[in-house]
């Protein structure tokens, strides 16, 4: 008993080392939820990836980035401390050039164990291998393209419900006071099934706009907990997400938004008739 009391102490005091090589910055970092929409948006030029260069000048650079994207799903929520992580091509059938992307920067271990230190409401597991998927990558490529960040993930358990990613990212809070943007990546709407491959430009589903301005409308409103609870918006709630792999996203982001913050709207957008680029930032 002694021994293992012992050795809870010493960890105790190792996250509150850690702690303190982080103070608090005078300036909150911003918080941003990116609709990242089709990965070969890595490649092309138009008015949302316009949108994220100009983005990248008029917000201050940061400490370090943390990713929360639709594509790092796992039981569990876990953490990456890879300080080289690496691109990760989690997609196929498109052009070549899409994979000789590279997006590389540094990864950042202190801070993501300062994430660690920071949650209560689930144990976060380390994980020494994770890369950059493409939630993060094609969108920060376009922000800092000289990949001069850090940047490090952190996983969505989806056996949980939407409450609890809620409940986690408002524990995830004080990282933003700590020079640290958080970047929530997924899309409000993203059917695979009814979507219009052969146009980018398609027009948008009447349930895609339908969904898109009520959940603008709720944030506008800061009625959080009809976010939460989307199952009961209705038939144009359930087409808008077939699987919520890519709405979770927008849980952590509404945990993290504080009380009196301003929500902007950054982009407004539809892609391939079933996909809602909405964008917004917070702070």
């Amino acid at each position: 008993m002694v021994c293992l009391l012992k050795g809870s102490k010493m960890k105790l005091q190792e996250l509150a080392n850690i702690a303190g090589n982080f103070p608090l910055r005078e300036k909150t970092m911003p918080m941003l939820f990116i609709g990242h929409g089709h990965p070969m948006n890595a490649l092309w030029h138009n008015d949302f990836t316009q949108m994220l260069t100009k983005l990248g000048k008029t917000i201050d650079k940061p400490s370090a980035v943390l990713v929360i994207s639709a594509h790092w799903e796992t039981i569990g929520t876990y953490v990456s401390v890879n300080p080289f992580p690496r691109t990760i091509y989690d997609f196929g059938g498109f052009d070549r050039e899409l994979f000789e992307v590279k997006y590389e920067p540094k990864g950042h271990p202190e801070l993501a164990r300062e994430l660690k230190s920071m949650v209560s409401v689930t144990d976060v597991i380390e994980d020494h291998d994770m890369g950059l998927d493409h939630g993060a990558w094609t969108v920060l490529k376009f922000i800092w393209p000289d990949a001069d960040v850090p940047v490090f993930e952190m996983s969505m358990n989806y056996s949980r419900p939407a409450a609890f990613h809620y409940q986690l990212g408002e524990q995830l809070k004080e990282l933003r006071r700590k020079g640290v943007l958080i970047l929530c990546s997924g899309n409000i709407v993203h059917n695979l099934r009814m979507i219009d491959w052969r146009d980018i430009d398609a027009k948008p589903y009447d349930w895609n706009v339908e969904f898109d301005q009520f959940v603008k409308d709720q944030l506008e409103n800061r009625n959080f907990e009809s976010l939460i609870n989307y199952e009961k918006a209705g038939s144009a709630a359930r087409l808008s997400i077939p699987t919520n792999d890519h709405y979770l996203p927008l849980m952590y982001a509404l945990g993290l938004i504080s009380r009196n913050e301003e929500i902007k709207h950054i982009y407004e957008g539809y892609q391939f008739g079933s996909l809602s680029m909405r964008c917004f930032q917070a702070g």
